[in-house]
């Protein structure tokens, strides 16, 4: 394999340089959405659910919940709501602020990922051109005289960096796919959240307003 890679050339270097880079990122988001995973989706349930039945301090529930999971943003949410200094356009505007925080969070690096997933097949095809190039040259020097052994030699080196090149896209395009997809299935779930809480605060608002009577007649 260290062979393969030392005739590869130049592009197969950056391949496997791109590949590092790859793993690296793959294995820190990894670790990073295990950190922000959603440990205690009934207890979030539970939580808006009291809210939405009028419970005083739902947000007591999950205290200690880490930043941008999804039990920290609804604390902060329903903490928010309890602040008397925010009107509750505010007080929305703030948790969706929070969202979109949390859900950054989780984008961040996504775009090297992408990057090299497209970029990998471009490197591999355009190594191939070069190794092709430099072949049909040494044909055309050789003249008369080519050497089959030595034409095919040259072809397999240039594919080789092809090859490389897709073998590096296949898997990072794939990581990168299912942590995209987590991101958004996790964008929606806030979104949600957020959508019972503040309708959950509205419908409060509307039955704690004093009941004004008809003057009589």
């Amino acid at each position: 394999m260290l062979d393969m890679v030392i005739k590869g050339g130049p592009v197969v270097w950056l391949l496997v340089g791109f590949s590092v880079v790859a793993l690296t990122v793959i294995v820190l988001k990894a670790a990073q959405f295990y950190l922000l995973r959603d440990a205690s989706p009934a207890l979030v349930n539970n939580a808006i659910g009291a809210f939405e039945s009028g419970e005083q301090e739902p947000e007591k529930r999950f205290a200690e919940a880490g930043g941008y999971t999804r039990a920290w943003l609804v604390n902060h949410a329903l903490l928010l709501i309890k602040d008397t200094r925010l009107t509750s356009e505010q007080a929305r505007l703030e948790s969706e602020r929070l969202a979109k925080a949390a859900i950054n969070c989780r984008l961040s690096y996504l775009r090297i990922l992408d990057v090299i997933a497209a970029m990998a097949p471009l490197l591999g095809l355009f190594g191939t051109v070069l190794g092709m190039i430099a072949s049909f040259q040494a044909m055309e020097a050789a003249g008369s005289q080519v050497n089959p052994a030595v034409l095919s030699g040259g072809i397999w080196q240039a594919l080789l960096t092809t090859a490389v090149g897709v073998a590096v896209a296949i898997p990072v395009s794939m990581v990168h796919s299912v942590f995209e997809r987590r991101t958004e299935v996790q964008a929606n779930q806030y979104e949600d959240d957020l959508a019972r809480i503040f309708t959950a605060y509205a419908r409060q608002r509307v039955q704690s307003r004093p009941v004004k009577l008809a003057s009589a007649g």
